[in-house]
């Protein structure tokens, strides 16, 4: 028997919506536990990087997007970025399901975030709800509210 990988990695995408998995990290600050992901209002790297993480597809889960991005380039990630980014400008059928999304920089509860999630086919994305606390399926442009800046693709996803 072999465990199918890539279809059991898009199925997991799929499963997380609406898991409270990923909503906390807790670390020490001073020797004061803190969490650091706001109990799932900044969860998105951490959402995206521990199912990579989950299959050997980055060295390990991250908090931030930039670090995700960064591990994502060293494990063979092809970032097509997009510059600048616009609202229609990719074509998403040519973008592989399970491809990793990021999304230009917003403004969120009073700080700007870049944010990341899943390209799940049929111009849908999986990614943590920037306005609630677990991943959710959306508009892969937040229904053109949101331009995606980079698609990342790996041979895995073949």
């Amino acid at each position: 028997m072999e465990v199918l990988q890539k279809d059991t990695y898009l199925q997991m995408i799929q499963n997380a919506v609406d898991a409270k998995l990923f909503q906390t990290v807790y670390v020490s600050d001073g020797g004061e536990r803190k969490d650091i992901l706001g109990k799932g209002d900044l969860s998105c790297a951490f959402f995206v990087s521990t199912i990579l993480h989950h299959f050997k597809l980055i060295d390990a889960p991250h908090v931030t997007v930039a670090s995700t991005m960064r591990d994502m380039e060293k494990n063979n990630w092809h970032n097509q970025s997009v510059q600048p980014p616009e609202v229609a400008q990719i074509d998403f059928s040519t973008v592989p399901v399970g491809a990793v999304l990021v999304w230009e920089e917003k403004e969120q509860k009073g700080e700007v975030h870049t944010h990341i999630g899943f390209y799940i086919g049929n111009n849908q994305a999986v990614s943590n709800n920037p306005e609630g606390d677990t991943p959710f399926m959306h508009h892969v442009t937040f229904d053109d509210t949101r331009a995606v800046a980079h698609v990342y693709t790996h041979d895995f996803l073949k």
